[in-house]
């Protein structure tokens, strides 16, 4: 269907590819993952119209092809008054109003051959989309993703997430060849996650998908396309398998760094010695010795093996604290209440002490981002905030925090740093280099906008985190950098979050919303309810002894121990078969 050979491409600031190919073949479902910046959207972009970049290489796509797009920020027309059913079906249903329009000017025309042209090419049109079970399609697809109740609803009326939901089976229902989706997950609640996860294992066409959801791309995918720093990995499998095949070679690598760096030392040796003895013996033989191993080590260095893909280096991310607190209440909230078009919470009461990690779930539109937002504008008769906390906020409206109009480098010197200096060797440490801390916070990607607002949270060295949707945007790589930070914090943390892994890695328990309240749920419960509703009945066991079993073969890395890394290799490739 897509075919990309030796493919380059720069901005004047940025290299993006460096003679980069893969192909996507039909009915493959392909996860496109890599580090936030390095060009995802771009390429997408450049598939659906090749003609407005200047690149370098080959871009085949089938003349016959027809692309599909669900945009990473898709726009509802607020002018038009729709429902569910009438939005989905919009393309079906103008179809079928113009066919109407044909049959009645057929009754009262003479000319009829030009009618029966356009009542043809209105039928033609009409079945390449489904033909006359446009309706039952629309019904299949809702049923699926467990949304018919919304089908006569106004489409105004949905939730962020519902609307990601309708704009995917919208796409979807025009049957192209190729549908391609930029982060179609972002801000979904579990249920709707889910119901994404659905969608996509039923679809018979061939997608290309950008996400970093880790649920998504456990049980969604058979290719991967991994793009970074300028390069991009083709692999043909799972994304579990993809990254055992990761590990895998980081081991092999690892093991061979550490017998080339034995041999490099032992031929660093020889030449010492040779030199020595070329100081007071100058026979040609001895010169030719010194130089073969110079030649030798040199052979050496150039062979090392590069692989950009095995071992990312994660941004540094750290949350320290100016002083952190005995243990107290930090936040308390008493009958809180909140209501816009109608009641969204009521009778909210709940407390946090100066080191719990507390996580709010529910479902979209329950008004989790209003009660946060409320908490850090301290502003609600309800809240009470103990008068030695320090808050600082991440805000899944990046807008809130970052201005789009300032430069990274203004957002930091805003934030009380002193000097450029100072800031570059800060942002340094989050993957934030050269000319991009001089960018306009307009023209970088939501990955990054949400990775420097991490970096200001960080630096403020606030006692009480209150993160929404801290991993949306963010490559798995940083989300787990974002977990480890999480763990090592001495502070508050009260995270809203749909992301089921940053939940169950990071948090105490959960603020659970039901019935227009909430409640505390354990970890323990918490799991369970999750992946009875999400997971095979056996899921959570395979995936601790997988995680049990990598851990391991990190500490026997650390050890230099490969003949127990590679045992364990072979151990967890048995336990991989069975997820």
């Amino acid at each position: 269907m897509i075919k990309v050979e030796q493919l380059s491409f720069s901005f004047p600031q940025k290299e993006l590819y460096k003679n980069i190919s893969f192909t996507l073949d039909e009915g493959q479902h392909c996860a496109f993952i890599g580090t936030s910046g390095n060009g995802k959207s771009t390429l997408i972009d450049m598939l659906m119209d090749p003609e407005k970049y200047m690149y370098e290489g080959i871009l085949e796509i089938d003349p016959t092809c027809k692309i599909g797009h669900v945009s990473q920020f898709p726009q509802l027309d607020q002018t038009k008054e729709t429902t569910v059913f009438e939005y989905i079906g919009e393309e079906f249903i103008k179809i079928q109003d113009e066919i109407t329009s044909i049959c009645t000017e057929m009754e009262s025309t003479s000319d009829l051959d030009s009618l029966l042209e356009k009542y043809q090419l209105a039928l033609d049109a009409l079945e390449a989309l489904g033909g006359d079970d446009f309706e039952s399609n629309i019904n299949r697809k809702l049923n699926l993703a467990n949304l018919m109740r919304l089908k006569d609803h106004s489409v105004s009326d949905l939730s962020g997430g519902e609307f990601k939901l309708i704009q995917v089976m919208k796409e979807m229902l025009r049957h192209p060849d190729v549908l391609i989706m930029d982060e179609p997950d972002v801000f979904l609640d579990f249920d709707n996650l889910n119901a994404l996860k659905n969608l996509i294992n039923a679809h018979k066409g061939t997608l290309l998908v950008v996400t970093h959801n880790r649920y998504l791309l456990n049980h969604c995918f058979d290719k991967i396309l991994h793009l970074e720093n300028t390069e991009i990995q083709e692999f043909d499998g799972r994304y579990v398998d993809y990254n055992f095949s990761l590990l895998q070679t980081k081991v092999e690598l690892q093991e061979l760094a550490v017998a080339e760096a034995e041999e490099s030392e032992r031929n660093e040796k020889i030449i010492h010695n040779l030199r020595a003895i070329a100081t007071y013996n100058s026979e040609a033989s001895r010169g030719k010795a010194l130089k073969a191993r110079v030649r030798f080590q040199e052979r050496l260095e150039a062979r090392r093996i590069k692989a950009p893909f095995v071992a990312l280096k994660e941004p540094a991310i750290r949350f320290e604290l100016d002083h952190a607190m005995e243990d107290s209440t930090v936040i308390q909230v008493s009958n809180y209440k909140v209501t816009f078009d109608e009641l969204l919470l009521d009778h909210v009461d709940f407390e946090i002490r100066s080191t719990d990690k507390v996580a709010i779930i529910g479902a979209n539109g329950t008004g989790k981002t209003t009660l946060l937002r409320d908490i850090f504008k301290n502003s609600h008769d309800s809240i009470e905030i103990n008068a030695d906390v320090k808050v600082a906020y991440l805000s899944q409206n990046q807008g809130e925090v970052l201005k789009d109009s300032n430069t990274v480098m203004d957002e930091f010197i805003e934030a009380g740093f002193k000097t450029y200096d100072e800031i570059r060797a800060y942002l340094s440490s989050y993957g934030f280099e050269g000319e991009i801390v001089n960018q306009k916070i307009a023209s970088l990607s939501g990955g990054e906008k949400n990775l420097l607002q991490i970096a200001k949270v960080a630096a403020s060295k606030a006692n009480v985190l209150l993160l929404d949707e801290p991993t949306s945007h963010l490559d798995t790589y940083t989300q787990i950098a974002l977990e480890k930070a999480i763990e090592e914090y001495k502070g508050a943390i009260l995270m809203v979050s749909h992301d089921f892994y940053s939940v169950v890695n990071g948090m105490d328990y959960v603020l659970i919303i039901e019935d227009k309240t909430i409640r505390k749920m354990s970890m323990r419960k918490f799991r369970q309810m999750i992946y009875a509703s999400h997971f095979d009945r056996d899921y959570l066991e395979k995936e601790e002894k997988k995680k049990s079993v990598e851990l391991k073969i990190e500490s026997a890395l650390k050890d230099t121990d490969f003949e127990l890394a590679k045992g364990l290799v072979d151990e967890l490739e048995g336990l991989i078969k069975l997820l």
